[in-house]
C-alpha cells in the first residue's frame, strides 16, 4: 500500500507550552510520529483520584471492561464530549468492532483530534484491541481506511493462504521486547486474542513495540512509549493475568496474578476448553441450566419436567474459577420468542460479566423480528443489545441456515442477513454460526447432491456412507442443505467461527463425531468448535489429535461434575496439547 493512503486524521500540533490548536496548512501525519515523548513515566495513580475516563464509542461489549475497572475499586467517567478526553487523568479506549466504523464515530463526534493530542502529550493511555489498531496510519479492513496516524504502519489481515485460521481466536503467548511496565506479571502465561487484522513490526515502528505474538508471523501484541500503552489482546477477558495488567496501568501497586501458578510456559495458541450452558425456563417459569439427550431436555419420568442442573450465573462463575477458557450461553427456546423481550437472559449476561473475565458467547433467536405492535427490530439491534449486556460473541443458528440456502440458490450476497449485518459492524470475529446436523446414512455417495463421507462404522443397514443434514428450530426440522455446504457458505458470508454440534452424539457420552468435525474443520479456514458427545477426558485429546478443531465444548459432564474442567486440561497437557492453565 502506498504512503498516499495513510491517515490525515491527526492534522494539528501542540507546542508543549501552549494550550491552543495550531492547524497545519498541509495536513501531515508526521507531526505526532516525530514528536519526542517525555521520558517521565506517570502511571495512573489512585492517590486522591480514583476515576478512570472511558472512551466508549458505542459498539460491542464494553461492559466487561467497565466491570474489570470497577472490580479494581475505580469509578468510571464516560467521554461525553471531546473536552472530556483532554481533561482525563487516565484514559482507557476499549475499541470493539470494525476499524472503519470506529473511525467514523471518532470523526463525527470530533474526538479524533483531542485523542491524538492526549496521546501526544504523553498522558496515561491504554488502548485495547481496536484501540491499538486505530493508532496506526491505516487499515486494510474494508479499506484502505485512514487511522489516527500516530504509529507508522498499516493494519492488515492475517494471511490464511497457508492454512492459518482467521480470525485469530483464543489464548496465545506473547514475547516482551522492552520494559513494558504493565506486562510485568504476564510471565509465560496465555492472554486472550480475538481479531482478523494485525499490525506488523517494522524499523519505522520498532521503538513503540513492547511485545509480539506469533500466529503465522510475528505481529505486534502491545506497544508502549512513555505513559502510552496499547494491547492487541483483551486484558478484561484474560482472567487474573489480564486483571493484573489493568492493575498495573491504574497504579494500584499490586502485582497479583492469582493462585494458578504453574511451571508451564505459554509458547503458542492453546486449544480451548469451553463450558456450555443451555438455558431455558422450566415449567414453573424459573430460568435454569438444562441438558438435552439428543436435544430432549425433559426427564424420562412421570412428571416429565425440564432437567434442572443449576442456575446460569452461579454455574458460569464456577466454571470461570475452574479454568474454562470461554463460557457459552445458548437460549434454547430463543427461536420461539422475541429475544429483546427475554429480560432474564439479558440479566444473566449482565450479572455474569461482573465476575467472569473470560469470553462470553450467547445464542438463540438472533434474527429480524416484528413485535405484536408492528415495530420492526433488525437482527443488528437484537445483537447489539446482547453485546451491550456483556456478550463478546453472538451465535446464529436457524437464521444462518436460511441465509445460506438463499445464498447457494442465488449466488448473491444480499448484505441484509443477520450474519452479514452483524459481521460488517462488529467484525466477523464477533459472529459464531451454530450448526446442528443429523447424520443420514446412504448406500451410495451419489444418492444426494451434498457432500458425503465414508463412515468409520457402518449404518444400521450396513450403509457405508452418510451426509450431515442441517436442522433448524432446535433440531426439530430438517433442511435441504448439508453441514459441509452450510459451513462453506457462512464462511463466505462473514462468519468468524463455527460451533459444530451433532444431534446423534448429543448427551450420549461416547465421544465427539470426529468424522463430522474433521470434514468441516478441513473445509473452512475459520476456527471450528467441536461440540456434542464428550463423556471422558480422552474424548478431548482424541478430537484435537484427529481433527483441526480449535476448541472443544461440553455441558452435561461439567454440570453433573462427572469430568471436571481441571481434569480435562491436565489430561491434555499430559498428552502434549497446549492449554491455558
Amino acid at each position: 500500500m502506498e504512503a498516499a493512503n495513510i491517515s490525515n486524521s491527526c492534522i494539528s500540533t501542540f507546542l508543549p507550552s501552549q494550550s491552543s490548536l495550531f492547524f497545519l496548512s498541509q495536513p501531515s501525519v508526521l507531526s505526532l510520529k516525530n514528536h519526542r515523548f517525555k521520558h517521565t513515566v506517570i502511571l495512573a495513580s489512585r492517590n486522591g483520584d480514583s476515576v478512570v475516563t472511558l472512551l466508549d464509542y458505542g459498539a460491542g461489549n464494553v461492559r466487561s471492561v467497565r466491570n474489570a475497572i470497577r472490580s479494581l475499586g475505580f469509578e468510571i467517567k464516560d467521554v461525553q464530549q471531546p473536552e472530556d478526553i483532554l481533561e482525563a487523568d487516565r484514559l482507557i479506549f476499549p475499541g470493539v468492532g470494525a476499524f472503519a466504523a470506529a473511525m467514523d464515530v471518532l470523526t463525527e463526534r470530533r474526538m479524533a483530534e483531542p485523542l491524538c493530542t492526549y496521546i501526544k502529550n504523553n498522558r496515561p493511555f491504554l488502548g485495547i484491541c481496536l484501540g491499538l489498531q486505530l493508532l496506526f496510519e491505516s487499515s486494510e479492513e474494508n479499506g484502505p481506511v485512514k487511522g489516527l496516524g500516530i504509529i507508522p504502519g498499516v493494519v492488515g489481515r492475517f494471511d490464511s493462504s497457508n492454512g492459518l485460521r482467521v480470525p485469530h481466536i483464543g489464548w496465545n503467548a506473547v514475547q516482551t521486547t522492552q520494559d513494558s511496565e504493565i506486562l510485568e506479571d504476564i510471565g509465560g502465561r496465555h492472554v486472550y486474542f480475538v481479531h482478523s487484522y494485525r499490525a506488523m513490526p517494522s524499523d519505522a515502528n520498532k521503538e513503540w513495540i513492547s511485545s509480539t505474538c506469533t500466529y503465522g508471523d510475528d505481529f505486534i501484541a502491545s506497544i508502549r512509549k512513555g505513559n502510552v500503552h496499547a494491547v492487541q489482546f483483551h486484558p478484561e477477558k484474560s482472567g487474573d493475568v489480564g486483571l493484573s495488567i489493568l492493575r498495573r496501568f491504574l497504579g494500584t501497586n499490586t502485582s497479583y496474578v492469582g493462585e494458578k501458578q504453574t511451571e508451564q510456559k505459554a509458547s503458542k495458541l492453546a486449544k480451548r476448553v469451553i463450558a456450555c450452558l443451555d438455558v431455558r425456563t422450566n415449567d414453573r417459569g424459573d430460568l435454569v441450566v438444562t441438558k438435552g439427550d439428543q436435544y430432549d431436555v425433559r426427564d424420562h419420568t412421570k412428571e416429565h419436567e425440564v432437567r434442572n442442573l443449576g442456575k446460569p450465573v452461579q454455574l458460569a462463575g464456577q466454571y470461570y474459577v475452574d479454568g474454562a477458557d470461554e463460557v457459552t450461553f445458548l437460549n434454547i427456546t430463543g427461536f420461539r420468542d422475541f429475544p429483546l423481550a427475554d429480560l432474564p437472559m439479558l440479566k444473566v449476561l449482565r450479572y455474569t460479566s461482573e465476575n467472569v473475565f473470560v469470553p462470553l458467547t450467547v445464542g438463540g433467536g438472533i434474527r429480524d423480528f416484528t413485535d405484536a405492535n408492528g415495530r420492526h427490530y433488525s437482527s443488528l439491534e437484537v445483537a447489539s443489545e446482547y453485546f451491550r449486556s456483556g456478550a463478546d460473541k453472538i451465535s446464529i443458528g436457524s437464521d444462518a441456515v436460511y441465509t445460506a440456502e438463499e445464498y447457494r440458490r442465488t449466488g448473491v450476497k444480499s448484505g441484509k442477513s443477520s450474519l452479514e449485518q452483524i459481521s460488517r459492524v462488529y467484525g466477523n470475529q464477533a459472529v459464531v454460526v451454530s450448526i446442528d446436523p443429523r447424520r443420514v446414512y446412504l448406500k451410495s455417495p451419489n444418492d444426494v447432491e451434498f457432500k458425503t463421507i465414508r463412515v468409520m462404522s457402518p449404518g444400521p443397514n450396513e450403509e457405508e456412507y452418510a451426509w450431515y443434514q442441517c436442522t433448524v428450530n432446535g433440531g426439530r426440522e430438517g433442511r435441504p442443505i448439508g453441514a459441509y455446504e452450510l459451513a462453506k457458505a457462512v464462511e463466505e458470508l462473514g462468519a468468524g467461527e463455527i460451533l459444530l454440534n451433532c444431534i446423534d452424539c448429543d448427551g450420549q457420552g461416547h465421544g465427539f463425531d470426529t468424522d463430522l468435525i474433521k470434514l468441516i474443520s478441513d473445509a473452512v479456514s475459520i476456527p471450528v468448535i467441536a461440540s456434542s458427545g464428550a463423556g471422558a477426558v480422552e474424548h478431548f485429546s482424541e478430537v484435537f489429535q484427529k481433527t483441526n478443531a480449535s476448541a472443544a465444548l461440553a455441558a452435561g459432564i461439567f454440570h453433573r461434575k462427572e469430568v471436571p474442567i481441571t481434569s480435562v486440561k491436565k489430561h491434555l497437557l499430559d498428552r502434549g496439547i497446549e492449554v491455558r492453565l
